[in-house]
Formats: C-alpha cells, structure tokens, sequence
C-alpha cells in the first residue's frame, strides 16, 4: 500500500489541476513506494502567487525571528529522523546510514545559515561629495524557485530553503520527480514549526512546470542543482527577465595521486570519494591517475579494497553500496562498459550486474574498474554518476594537470601529494572551483562550493553562497552639515 502526496501552497496541500499522478519506485525492491500529483501551469502559477503574497511580511520580520522558526523546524527534523532517513532508503535506495547522515546534514544546512540572522551587513562607502554618504544595503530578492537533484533530495532542500528563508525569501520549491516524498514532508514539518502560510510552497510535475516557475517575472531568483544540460535550459529561460540564478551542475573530478602520497590514505580517499552513494554525487573521483612508479603497488591495494566492498540491501548495516536509482541509470552503466571495452579498456574488477539471492529485482550495478584506460575515452570524458572508475598512468606532474583539466566540467577536483611545492602550484594549475589536498571530497557549511565551465554558476554555502540569496540597492544621501 503506498501513500499519495499532493502539492503545498499556501500553507494547504492541493489537488494538482491535472488529475494525473507519478509513481515513485523503490530501486532496491522496485515496488511502488507512493504516488505524486503531476503539476500544472496553474499550479506553478498559484504557488508564485502565494509566495509573491507571502513574502512582503516575511521580509519585514526580523532576521532573528526568521531564524527562530528555521530552529524549529530542524527540531521537527530531527524528531522524525528515522522516519526521514527510511523514506530517503526507499524512493532514492542510498544506504540507511548515509540516509540519516542525510537528514542530519539537511539540519546542520539550515541551522548554519540561522547563524547569518544577524550577520547580514551593508555598508557606508565614502562620498566623492562632500556632506553625502553612499549606503549600501542588502536586501531579500523576493520570490525564490528552488530545483532539487535525485541524489541527495532532503540534504538539497535544506540547502537551498535555509539561507532563501533566512535572507528575508519566500520559496517555491520543485522538488526531484524521482525523489520528491521527503522533500514534501518538509512542508507538513514546516507547517508544525509555525513557518507563515506562502513562505514555503512546493509543486511537482515534469519540465513544464519547471520552465514556468522558471519563466515567471514573479521569479527573482533560480536555485538549481542537477545535471548541465538542465541547468543551460534553466539559464536560457531566466534570460527572458535576467532572472538571477545560481547552478550547481555536472562534474569530472579527476582523483591524482603522485608518488610522494601516503599510499593508505590516498586508497581510502580515492574508495570512498568513488563509490559513496553508488557513485551518485557530483564532486565523486570520476577518473583516477596514478603515477607510474607508485601504480602497481597503488593498484594492489585499491583494488583490494574494492573487492571487499559489499552491494546489497541499503537496509543492512553491513552493506557498502546499494541500487543506481533506477532501471536507465543501470542501462547506462552497462552502456559505458560496453563502450570502454570497444575504446580498448580491460576490466580489472565488476563489470555489470550482480546476480543470485537478492537482485532478482531492483537496480544493482557491481564497483567497476578500467584500466589501460586512455584520456580519450568516453568513460574519461563524460560524468558517470556511478560505480564505474577508468584508471589512467601519468609521468609528470605537467602531464596530469593537463590531464585533469581536459574537460568541459570545473566542479571538483582531488590531490593526494606530500611535496609543497606541487600543492601551492595547484591554486593556479587546477580549473576547477573546489579543490581536496589528502582527503576525499566532503564539503563544509562555512566553505564555498562552487563549479567551474560548465558545473555550474553563482556558488553555494558560505558567505559567498548566503549573499547570493540578497540582492544591493545603494543609497546616495546628502545631508546638511
């Protein structure tokens, strides 16, 4: 028996004027977890609406008392934690420990930029003019479209919903078709911690919805993460009113180990920034190059490790990776397989679907392993977004930079090396916007995640990520002497 979800808008949950409903499918079980209401124009339409209307009062209360009710609503969060992180394991099949570090992590979004209630600061600029000041004061932008991505849907939302609401924003929020469920139960959380009527309001349905919310000259900003070429549809659409947006797309992480490395270290790092949540994360090592006189002894030990990693049931603590989230992404796993054998890739580990007591249904994918892989090579070239790593040999450090920035991506990037000259060369060497020296990836609230060429525009988190959420206006003030 599946539950039904239906659109939140101001403060109500409301029939989709469709009529039409999407199924969202467990990827361990394939069963049927709920239904979600296909949203309209009309939809998309009165959810601007209610927070256009909404957001007048909310950006005159106080930051702190904004703030407030953010703090209580990560403590409705946190009451219902393992029923949020369940609900994740089943319509986005990511392990149950990583799904509670999720719901975890949705909470710390939102109590950081509670922290920024009494930090947003203008300023007083010198006049050229004698007897005047120049003010510069930050402001809430007004109505913010928010666009979540599949692989982290909760944590995604918090990171969005937090600093909009914070900043003195009213939200829409289009949460992932294939993983909306708990994103919508932040509505009725929401409800429960006293947020006002209009001030959060979320609406699902496919593209065309999207491109209205998107569209609308009620939209002042657009908060999306998800894959590059939404993203550039997302931008063409936002070009109509100069609408701000801000994207965090596709990524290529190159994962470089030199020799000097601390081997251990570099094996785990490159373990777990691979194969965490099946691969499925955008700042994952996509594409491994280990220097030549380090390979073999490098090789020995990762795939070691690779061997003993369990696929299973992402229920079982015991289990390392669970399912792909659905039945294309395992096509396409399979697909680039195939591919890299053709390109000339050898398969060192894995290499399709693991079969027997357990994977009669869902959608499985064993850890893969290419080597004799070539830079040239599609599986170096596209972002995998799953369990699959080609592994190519370098010689010199001028080399593999050259490798590593051989890609229309710029998200991410990570660096095993003990030589401090390599390190303080990577700030101008490396393009790409995050940058990990000796540990995998794993970004930080009060850091700046921030991609590159294609992965991306604007930036989140931070500082800098907070102040996207605020637009300036500047005062020229005269006054008598």
């Amino acid at each position: 028996m599946s539950d039904s979800y239906r659109q939140y808008v101001d403060g109500q949950w409301l029939d989709s004027k469709s009529g039409r409903l999407d199924h969202i499918i467990n990827p361990t079980t394939e069963d049927v977890v709920a239904t979600v209401q296909l949203g309209t124009v009309e939809d998309a339409e009165k959810a601007l609406a209610a927070a256009e209307k909404a957001q007048l009062s909310w950006r005159r209360l106080p930051a702190r008392k904004r703030a407030e009710i953010l703090y209580r609503l990560t403590k409705e969060i946190k009451e219902n934690r393992e029923r949020l992180a369940e609900l994740i394991v089943r319509e986005q099949g990511k392990l149950l420990v990583v799904a509670r570090m999720e719901v975890d992590v949705t909470c710390s979004f939102i109590e950081y930029a509670c922290e920024w209630a009494r930090r947003i600061e203008g300023d007083l600029v010198e006049s050229d003019n004698a007897n005047e000041h120049i003010w510069i004061h930050k402001v809430p932008r007004g109505v913010v479209v928010a666009i979540t991505a599949w692989n982290f849907p909760l944590a995604l939302a918090g990171r969005k919903i937090g600093p909009a609401l914070v900043a003195g924003n009213t939200v829409v929020l289009k949460p992932t078709p294939e993983a909306p469920l708990s994103t919508l139960e932040l509505c009725a959380l929401a409800q429960k911690a006293g947020l006002p009527n209009g001030v959060l309001n979320m609406v699902t349905g496919d593209a065309t919805v999207g491109k209205t919310l998107v569209e609308s000259p009620i939209t002042k900003m657009v908060s999306m993460t998800g894959s590059t070429p939404t993203g550039q549809a997302i931008f063409r659409s936002a070009s109509q009113n100069l609408t701000h947006v801000q994207l965090e797309l596709g990524g290529n992480a190159p994962c470089i180990v030199f020799e000097d490395a601390d081997l251990d270290a570099a094996v785990d790092g490159a373990l777990h920034t691979r194969f965490d949540n099946c691969g499925q994360v955008c700042t994952c090592n996509e594409r491994m190059y280990v220097q030549e006189g380090i390979y073999e002894e490098f090789m020995a030990k990762f795939l070691e490790k690779v061997k003993a990693l369990k696929v299973g049931n992402p229920m079982d603590a015991a289990t390392d990776i669970g399912p792909k989230v659905n039945a294309a992404e395992v096509k396409r796993m399979e697909d680039l397989v195939a591919t890299s054998i053709q390109e000339g890739a050898s398969i060192a580990y894995g290499g399709g679907k693991p079969t027997g007591p357990g994977f009669e249904k869902g959608f499985w994918f064993e850890p893969t392993i290419l080597v004799n892989a070539r830079q040239d090579m599609t599986a170096v070239r596209e972002e995998i977004f799953g369990p699959i790593l080609p592994v190519i040999k370098f010689r010199t450090f001028d080399e593999v930079i050259g490798y590593a920035n051989d890609t229309e991506y710029g998200l991410a990037a990570m660096v095993f090396t003990n030589d401090m000259n390599k390190i303080m060369r990577l700030p101008d060497a490396l393009e790409f916007g995050e940058v990990y020296i000796n540990r995998g990836h794993g970004e930080q609230h009060q850091g700046f995640h921030n991609g590159l060429k294609l992965s991306g525009t604007g930036g989140e988190d931070g500082r800098y990520g907070f102040e996207q959420y605020l637009e300036k206006k500047t005062f020229y003030v005269k006054f008598k002497a």
